[in-house]
C-alpha cells in the first residue's frame, strides 16, 4: 500500500510542478513588471527592518549595531514611564479619531454626489479641480494656510475679526490646532480618495437603477439601497487601512503647523520620534517608539480585518 501511494503522489507533484512552470511562462512578462515593486518594498521597507534592533539597544554610532551593549527593553520602560507618553498617545489619538470621523466620509460622499451627476463633461471638470490639491505638497498648504489665516494681514482672519469684533489667532491658539490639521486633510485629500470609490460605482449594475426608478424609489432611496451596498466591501478595506494607520498622524503637516504656543496638543508620535532621534540623537529610544507605534497598527489592522469577517464582509485577506 505504501509503494501505490507513493506511485500516486509522485504524477502528482510532477503535475503541480509543470502546471506551475506553464503559468509561469505564459505570464512572464507580468512577472517582470513586479520585479520592480518587489525591489522597493525589499530595499526600502524589509531590509531597514534590521535597525529595529537598536530599539533593544543602547546605539552607538561609533560601535555600530553590533557593538552597542544590549539592554533589553529599557527603551519601552522609559518611553511608557515618561510624563510625555500621554499627552502624545492622547494628541495623535484624538486627531487620528478627528480624520476618520471627518476626514474619512469626505471622499465617499463627494464621489456619491458626483456619481449622481448626469453631465459627463461637468462631472470631469469637478474631479479635476478636486484632484489638484493632492498634488500639492504639505509646505505648499501650510504655505497657503498662513497668508489665509496670517493673525496680522489674513483674508479670511480679517473677514472672522470684522463679522464678529474679535480678533481668533488661528495658527497659534492651541484650541484651534486639530481644526486647522482636519481642515487642511479634508481640502488636500479628498479628492484623491474619491479615485477608489468611483471605481467602485462603476461597477454597479444600472439595470438595479432602472428597476429602482421603476418601483418608485427617489434619489436618496437609490443611493441607501444600491449604491451603498455596492461599495461597501470597498469602503470597509479603506477604513481597516485608516485604522491600522491610527497612530501615524503625518509628519510633514504637523511639524510645519506646530509652534511653541500650540505644541501642547501637537506633537505626536510622528514629530516626537523626529525630536528625540534626529534632534537629541536618542536614536535607540526614538527606533522604541516608532517600533511600538507599528506593533499597535499590525494589532489594528488584524483585529479590525477580524472584526469585519465577524459582520460578513470579506475584510483585506
Amino acid at each position: 500500500m505504501e509503494v501505490t501511494e507513493k506511485k500516486v503522489e509522485q504524477p502528482d507533484k510532477k503535475s503541480k510542478t509543470r502546471s506551475l512552470l506553464t503559468h509561469l511562462k505564459n505570464n512572464k512578462w507580468l512577472y517582470v513588471l513586479l520585479i520592480p515593486g518587489l525591489t522597493y518594498f525589499l530595499v526600502f521597507r524589509y531590509a531597514p527592518m534590521y535597525g529595529l534592533i537598536i530599539a533593544f539597544k543602547d546605539y552607538v554610532p561609533f560601535l555600530g549595531i553590533t557593538g552597542s551593549k544590549w539592554i533589553g527593553l529599557q527603551n519601552f520602560r522609559d518611553f511608557f514611564t515618561n510624563p510625555d507618553f500621554f499627552r502624545i498617545l492622547g494628541n495623535t489619538l484624538i486627531i487620528a479619531l478627528l480624520n476618520i470621523i471627518f476626514a474619512f466620509p469626505a471622499p465617499i460622499i463627494l464621489a456619491l454626489l458626483l456619481n449622481e451627476v448626469r453631465k459627463k463633461i461637468f462631472q470631469r471638470v469637478v474631479q479635476t479641480f478636486v484632484y489638484v490639491p493632492h498634488f500639492l505638497s504639505w509646505t505648499i498648504v501650510v504655505s497657503l494656510w498662513y497668508i489665509l489665516f496670517n493673525v496680522d494681514h489674513g483674508a479670511i482672519t480679517n473677514l472672522v475679526t470684522s463679522l464678529t469684533g474679535k480678533e481668533i489667532d488661528f495658527l497659534s491658539d492651541p484650541s484651534w490646532f486639530r481644526t486647522m490639521i482636519v481642515t487642511q486633510t479634508i481640502w488636500k485629500e479628498t479628492g484623491w480618495g474619491t479615485i477608489i470609490y468611483l471605481a467602485a460605482l462603476s461597477g454597479v449594475d444600472q439595470e438595479q437603477y432602472e428597476a429602482a426608478i421603476m418601483d418608485g424609489a427617489g434619489r436618496f432611496r437609490r443611493v441607501w439601497h444600491i449604491t451603498l451596498p455596492a461599495i461597501r466591501s470597498t469602503i470597509i478595506i479603506m477604513l481597516i487601512l485608516k485604522v491600522g494607520a491610527i497612530l501615524t498622524t503625518g509628519f510633514d503637516q504637523i511639524y510645519l503647523m506646530t509652534n511653541q504656543l500650540n505644541r501642547p496638543v501637537a506633537d505626536v508620535f510622528d514629530t516626537y520620534v523626529y525630536m528625540m532621534g534626529i534632534t537629541n540623537g536618542a536614536y535607540s529610544y526614538s527606533t522604541a517608539v516608532g517600533l511600538f507605534k507599528s506593533v499597535v497598527g499590525i494589532i489594528l489592522v488584524l483585529g479590525t480585518n477580524r472584526l469585519a469577517k465577524f459582520f460578513g464582509e470579506s475584510g483585506l485577506y
